[in-house]
């Protein structure tokens, strides 16, 4: 992961300290700078884009003249700068190659950082680290991100999983543990891919809410980084979970959790 650098601007008459490892990409309107982090948030602020450059340093790549780009939020590029977060922005076409080469040296740096240490080395040993799980009512799972030569994220190997994985994914442990999700499910829905890809080299805690057609079910995902290039992951199947409202505060915590609050440290 990257040291863990701050900067701080003055957006709406306030100032606001922002950890650089949240901010996605800054673009330029007119001569106010919108930041987008992690989250959906947008700042504004007065500030240059090159003054911002040189605040956020070399993990931000120049994609036209008016915006920069976090490279670990890129998941790919191709007629479009493609986030991990879904969102895609344009580019300079003439710069695709400089543009695609400076993106692949970042990610190559932060995978090199990825080391074995203290990442369990067999089924029995992610067992043992696991052993609290064994018996919980909802799926869990470990696994540990593969990326391509070209160091793009393109599948995930489970390396542990509960009997109640099992019964989700529909498929015996004993083929789940050590196999790849692309090799287990023809019809691998990269969508999972950019989440697991955000967790593992942001560093944060994401949830997602879909359909999975590789098991025919709506599914809760929560995910979060475990091990150096590995995430864990909650699963729920949404058909078994029950909302119930206690309080006359649920409605608004419901509202803040779907983002329709702003958030109180705000």
């Amino acid at each position: 992961m990257q040291e863990v650098k701050h900067i701080t601007i003055v957006s709406n008459g306030r100032k606001i300290v922002l950890s650089i490892s949240t901010i996605l990409y800054v673009i330029m309107i007119n001569k106010t700078a919108e930041i987008h982090v992690s989250g959906g948030k947008i700042y504004e602020t007065r500030m240059t884009l090159s003054e911002l450059e040189e605040e956020l340093g070399d993990g931000f790549i120049k994609v036209h003249r008016g915006c920069i780009v976090s490279a670990m939020a890129i998941h790919d590029i191709t007629d479009n700068i493609n986030l991990n977060n879904g969102e895609s922005l344009i580019y300079t076409l003439r710069k695709k190659n400089q543009i695609i080469e400076r993106f692949r040296s970042n990610q190559k740096s932060i995978i090199s950082s990825f080391k074995r240490d203290g990442i369990p080395a067999t089924k029995e040993e992610y067992r043992s680290h696991y052993s609290s799980f064994e018996n919980l009512p909802f799926a869990f799972a470990d696994i540990e991100m593969v990326f391509n030569d070209e160091s793009h994220a393109v599948d995930w190997i489970f390396r542990y999983g509960n009997p109640a994985l099992a019964q989700l994914e529909k498929i015996p442990l004993e083929r789940l543990i050590g196999s790849s999700f692309g090799s287990l499910f023809s019809n691998m829905d990269s969508k999972w891919l950019r989440s697991y890809e955000r967790a593992i080299l942001y560093g944060e805690m994401l949830e997602i809410i879909d359909y999975s057609p590789e098991i025919d079910t709506y599914i809760k995902v929560i995910c979060f980084p475990t091990f150096k290039g590995h995430c864990g992951c909650i699963l729920f199947d949404i058909s078994q979970i029950k909302f119930t409202k206690n309080s006359s505060d649920a409605e608004k915590a419901l509202m803040l959790y779907f983002g329709k609050l702003p958030d109180k440290n705000d």
